[in-house]
């Protein structure tokens, strides 16, 4: 399969509105990615995955302005964008009633990212379409961590954008949708660090 350098994002982002899957260096480990706008994009990653249909996949936005077009955002929620984001943290948010089913299986919440390089950022706005960005494993196994894994583990993929990744740890996953903010998954931002910047924003 080919390797795209980081720039390159306009080939990138034409096999995604082709419905293809690709693989892309994150802030915390290596994702595989298609655009959300696609109920069959949304398959195919399903299948080199070999995820259960009933496990959603984060979304990874460009900016606010997206995470808005496809979230509610309540204070809470603004407060950690803004001082978390772009970074290594996902947010639940619940979504806006015009998102389709297939995207998170008729649930009410998404989980949503912002895009932390500006390949990545890039690569979204040429696409044109938030993108669904799982980390690089079959589910269940262990996380890709080199291209060559990448390669080896995903047969099948459309392309790979190459580069580097910084923390090699998974996000911090948190809910923002009940009356207490919940850590979901450890990360690199800590419960203390969410709570001080709530604080600050009179929260």
């Amino acid at each position: 399969m080919k390797i795209y350098r980081q720039d390159e994002t306009k080939e990138l982002a034409k096999i995604l509105k082709n419905d293809g899957v690709i693989c892309v260096p994150t802030d915390t480990v290596y994702g595989v990615c298609a655009r959300i706008n696609s109920v069959n994009a949304h398959d195919n990653l399903v299948k080199i995955k070999n995820r259960p249909t009933e496990k959603l996949f984060p979304i990874m936005c460009a900016d606010k302005e997206q995470i808005e077009s496809i979230a509610i955002l309540n204070r809470r929620a603004k407060c950690l964008i803004d001082t978390f984001m772009p970074g290594p943290i996902t947010l639940i948010l619940k979504k806006k009633p015009d998102v389709p089913d297939y995207v998170n299986n008729g649930k009410d919440t998404i989980a949503i990212r912002m895009a932390t390089s500006k390949y990545i950022k890039e690569l979204i706005k040429k696409t044109e379409a938030p993108l669904f960005m799982s980390s690089a494993n079959q589910s269940g196994k262990p996380i890709c961590t080199s291209l060559n894994e990448i390669e080896e583990t995903f047969p099948t993929l459309d392309g790979i954008m190459d580069g580097n990744v910084i923390l090699g740890e998974a996000s911090t996953i948190v809910d923002c949708t009940c009356d207490t903010i919940k850590i979901l998954r450890d990360g690199p931002i800590k419960m203390e660090q969410i709570i001080e910047a709530l604080k600050n924003s009179g929260i």
